[in-house]
């Protein structure tokens, strides 16, 4: 469990230093994710983003999992 919680912590770290260099790549702002942008009221569902992310994380866990 204590290895399993670092690994996520560092993954955590490493996103956030990337998020620049993601932003770029257009993650986030792909056809499928929600935005309504209303007078005083934003909402923002990446669901394209998250299944991209999800699939992309499964691989990974696979290819490195035990």
């Amino acid at each position: 469990m204590q290895k399993t919680m670092i690994i996520i912590g560092v993954t955590i770290i490493v996103i956030g230093l990337l998020w620049p260099f993601i932003m770029k790549l257009g993650l986030g702002r792909l056809p499928g994710d929600i935005a309504i942008k209303r007078e005083g009221f934003s909402f923002y569902f990446p669901i394209t983003t998250m299944i991209i992310v999800s699939i992309i994380a499964t691989i990974l866990f696979r290819l490195f999992g035990k």
